[in-house]
Formats: C-alpha cells, structure tokens, sequence
C-alpha cells in the first residue's frame, strides 16, 4: 500500500472516529456509532499494518488473532455490571503498550546510533548495515540531533503518562472488581509523597533527554507507576467514576505520545481525541459532584472537618403487596436506576414493571444522575439493553424539578445519588453534591439488599424519612414477587 493511501486510510479512520465520538451522545445513535468506531479501527489496523516499511506480517497477523480470539472470548464472558472494571483493564493495556514503546524506541536509538558510530569510523559492514535499516529505525537514522532531543522527550512523557495509566488502572480495577477496598488509602505523607515523585520524575526526565540513558527512562516508569498507583489509591469509592473517565483520557494522551514517538498521525489524532473527550467527560463528573477533578486526584473522597449530622427515626419496611397498593393509587411515577439494579440484572423486570405500569395509564419516567453506577452512561445502557423506551429516560437536570409533583418515587440500588445529606449536611463527604431530590415525592420505595451503606459507605438518612419504605431484598427477586401483583 503506498503512502498516499495510507494518508487517505488515516484522515477516513479519523472522520470515522469523530463521528463515532458524536455519535455515543445520543441513545438513539450509539448503535451507529459503535459501527462507524469499529470501521474506522478496522482501516486504521489495516491501512498501518499493509502500509510501507511493515515487515513480519506473519508475526503480527498471528498477534492479531491472539488478540481477536482472547476479546471475543473476554466480552463473551463479562456481564454488563463487570463493564466498569474491564474498561479500567482495558486502559491498563494502552498505557503498558506506551511504556513498552518508548522503551523500544530507546532501544532502538540507541541500535541506531551504534551503528552510526561504527560507520563513521570506518567499522567494515557498518555502513551497509546502516543503510538497510528498515522501518522506525530508518527514520531515526535520518534524524537530526535536535530532533533526537525531542524524541527522546516524547518519549520520556509517552513513558510516565503510559506508567501512571497502567498502575492506576490496575488499582482501579481492583477497586471496581471489589478486590481491593474502596476507601482512599494514602501512605504517611500523602500529598507530599505524591509531589515530591512527581518531582524526581520531571528530574529523571531532564536526566534522560541529556543523557539518553536508559536507566533513566526505567527510574522515570518506576516513578510513575508509583504515582499511578498510590493516586488512585487515594481516591474512593464515590469518585470512581470520575476515575474511570480519567483514566480514560489518560489512555488517548498516552497514544497521542506513542504517535509522536512513531510519526503516526493518526495514533496523534485519535490520542487527542480520546483524551479530549475523557477530560471533557471527567469535568462534567466533577460539576455534577460539586467537586473539581484536582480535588478528587489529590484528595481521598471522605475528608470531613466535622462531625456527620445525626440520623433519627428508623427503616419502615414494606412487601410487595404494600408496594403494589402504593402503584395502584399512583398516577405519576420516577424510578431512580443505579448500581444495585446491575447488579442484580434487574432491569429486565424493571422494563417490564413499567410496560404493565404504562399499559395501565400511569405516567412512568426514569431519573439519571450522571454518576450512577461505576461507569459513565452506565444505567442508560442497562435500560436501553432492556428496551426501555428512550424519550422516558432523562437526565437529572430535566427532571430533578417534578419529584414534588410525584406520587411515587422509585430507587432501586441508589444510595449516594439520593442522599438529602447532600443538601442538608455541611460535613457530609458528599455535601453540596448535586443529588435528585426523590424525597420530595409523596411516598420513596427504596429496593435494597440490607440496612447496610452504599459504595462510599455514607450512611443515608433518606432510609429513615416518614414517607420512605424500605423494599428489602434482592432487587431482581423483589420486582419479580411486585409483577406478580400487577396484572399484564
């Protein structure tokens, strides 16, 4: 394939990428998206591995399909409630791949230089060797010193931005797959702890430009795969979200240096774009938490400077029946989706809780806040797998207004999300926190496993309010047991 065919390949994989990215905005246009993301990828592996100075195409073809056979065997396997935590695996791979690459293209250099330092002094068979390098090193041969010096900081950076990435994934993973708690854990000296690495890296970093050694690139990667790791671990279980979309935008900044360090345009563009829009998507998170994402890398969530408000009144449980008779007399209704939903896999009976609901002339909508769940968009993509109906799906900005003139106000697996603490609690972790405000609907039916704390594991009083009902069980099972009251 010549180069000018790779050129148009590239700049269609590009267009196909922005179209993807706007695309995901809108439910009814994801699907397409999701299509115009896959062609794109497919023309861009395409377009780089059949593209000039590619060699081993046997080895890469076999890597390819170890790679295709390993995917469709993993998204097989994964339910849509251990999305979260294959998404924070998968941004681990990008940023290993960068270290990987950076390492190589040092490795590389320096093969390079070698070689040139043997033909200038007459070395025999140097300068043949020389001139049938192929591929990257082709190119590094034709360098000049300045930029080599500019290589060698592309590199420096696609190393420490790909170290923080894959370490911080990994943590992160742990997080979401409960294997690791969620609380913020810092070492003794935390915040300094974390400057002063990031220091010593930016040191590492001017060390190695100087110098070109390699045993400064590895110090620069172990110092950011401490930086990864001991950030991420300071950040708790309620900001994970914001996390997931960071890191995320981290992984596109990571490809955007591997793209510099290789001269691949379109690792560049497509880089940028994903790390654009992860930082786009974490300041959203963080306005809709009422906390600014410096707050939330720096600090671990939970930092109070006062006692939490003390909660009276206790949990009033109901039965399906109870909950049946509450519907019954309703006209308006708000069901509030959130983790314990997924991970229950309830939304399949929730869908058709609220066919039955409709079919009966009720007025059903479903209330979104932009961090429910451990993933971004994560509930919209449970109810549009359950074939709810997207124009009664609404964020928490267009609906937050009608809970006062709602009857009944659903939460299945919610806690953080609508917690009035929020609002009336100054030293909750959560104060100021924009929530939905479902307690002010006549009557709250809760579904919850137990009496136990969400996620961050901040206690919430709306439990306890006078026109709350605790649904206890399993929220699947309880939903299953409520359709069974409400003829189809």
């Amino acid at each position: 394939m010549s180069v000018g065919l790779v050129g148009a390949a590239y700049v269609a994989a590009a267009i196909l990428f922005i179209l993807s990215l706007g695309g995901l905005s809108n439910q009814e246009s994801a699907k397409r998206a999701v299509w115009y993301g896959i062609v794109g990828m497919a023309l861009a592996v395409g377009a780089t591995v059949f593209g000039p100075g590619v060699g081993n195409l046997w080895v890469v073809a076999g890597m390819v399909l170890i790679g295709a056979v390993v995917g469709i065997h993993v998204a097989g396997r994964v339910q849509m409630t251990e999305m979260p935590q294959l998404v924070a695996a998968l941004h681990s791979f990008v940023g290993l791949a960068a270290v990987f690459i950076g390492w190589n293209a040092d490795i590389e250099l320096a093969r390079v230089e070698r070689l040139q330092a043997q033909a200038l002094a007459g070395v025999e068979g140097a300068a043949e060797r020389l001139a049938q390098l192929g591929g990257f090193a082709a190119v590094l041969a034709h360098k000049t010193a300045a930029e080599i010096n500019i290589l060698l900081v592309e590199v420096g950076l696609g190393v420490f931005i790909g170290a923080v990435t894959f370490t911080g994934s990994v943590v992160a993973f742990g997080k979401l797959a409960g294997r690791i708690g969620s609380k913020a854990v810092q070492l003794p000296g935390g915040h300094w702890l974390n400057l002063g690495m990031g220091l010593l890296s930016l040191l590492l970093l001017v060390l190695y430009v100087a110098t070109g050694w390699f045993l400064w690139l590895f110090l620069l990667a172990l110092a950011a795969f401490f930086i990864g790791y001991h950030l991420i671990m300071g950040i708790g279980g309620a900001d994970m979200p914001v996390v997931v979309s960071m890191l995320n935008s981290y992984s596109g900044w990571a490809a955007a240096a591997i793209g510099f360090t290789l001269g691949n345009d379109l690792l560049i563009v497509t880089g940028a774009l994903v790390g654009a829009s992860g930082a786009i998507l974490s300041y959203i998170m963080c306005r809709a938490m009422n906390r600014s994402f410096i707050s939330v890398i720096l600090g671990g969530f939970g930092n109070t400077t006062g006692p939490a408000a003390a909660i009276e009144g206790e949990q009033v449980a109901i039965d399906a029946d109870g909950v049946a008779a509450l519907l019954e007399d309703a006209q308006s209704i708000i069901i509030v989706p959130g983790y314990g939903m997924a991970v229950a896999q309830a939304q399949g009976s929730v869908s058709e809780l609220t066919r039955r609901l409709r079919a009966r002339g009720k007025t059903v909508r479903f209330a979104i806040h932009p961090v429910a769940g451990r993933l971004p968009g994560h509930m919209n993509v449970l109810l549009a797998e359950a074939k709810v109906p997207y124009d009664i799906v609404l964020e928490m900005d267009e609906i937050n207004e009608d809970f006062p003139e709602t009857d009944v106000a659903i939460v299945i697996g919610s806690n953080d999300i609508v917690n009035p603490a929020a609002q009336e609690d100054p030293n909750s972790p959560i104060a100021g926190m924009p929530v939905l405000e479902v307690w002010k609907a006549r009557t709250v039916i809760v579904s919850k496993r137990g009496q136990g704390t969400g996620y961050s594991g901040i206690e919430n009083p709306l439990f306890y309010r006078e026109n709350t009902r605790m649904f206890y069980g399993d929220a699947k099972k309880s939903l299953d047991e409520l359709l069974t009251r409400i003829p189809a």
